[in-house]
């Protein structure tokens, strides 16, 4: 299972330069040949985002689009979750975004983190480029 960032949705959404790659790996999600989580936060961000961004209508797709996804789960973030993403951000090793991403990559016990964000590097859940999950499936 892998935990998906925020970045590889909103790629896709906001028409930045990697998001056929990512366009392809959620549809390997869509249809079930991997299995996926992404949390509550992940989806808010997206929701922050694309109103900021003036992409309403996009954001109601986005939305209903989430429960066709065959192999994507929603991930509620508990509180002792954020405590320790907290922790993790005032060590340094992450802002708040990225340590809950990563620690709940870490209590879900992910192969990896799916994202473009290359602060997931050299960490004990790996970062995974969408474009080696969507070429090899």
């Amino acid at each position: 299972m892998l935990l998906v960032d925020t970045n590889v949705f909103l790629e896709v959404m906001l028409g930045r330069p990697k998001r056929e790659s990512c366009a392809a790996f959620l549809g390997v999600l869509r249809g079930g040949g991997r299995e996926g989580v992404v949390t509550d936060f992940t989806i808010y961000s997206i929701m922050v985002i694309l109103e900021w961004a003036e992409k309403l209508p996009e954001l109601r797709i986005f939305l209903s689009a989430l429960s066709a996804y065959k192999g994507l789960a929603i991930y509620p973030i508990s509180l002792e979750e954020k405590l320790a993403a907290v922790k993790l951000a005032i060590e340094g090793e992450f802002d708040i975004d990225d340590a809950l991403q990563y620690v709940c990559a870490r209590t879900l016990k992910a192969e990896g983190v799916v994202s473009l964000d290359r602060h997931f590097d050299g960490h004990e859940v790996p970062r995974i480029e969408p474009a080696s999950l969507s070429a090899t499936e």
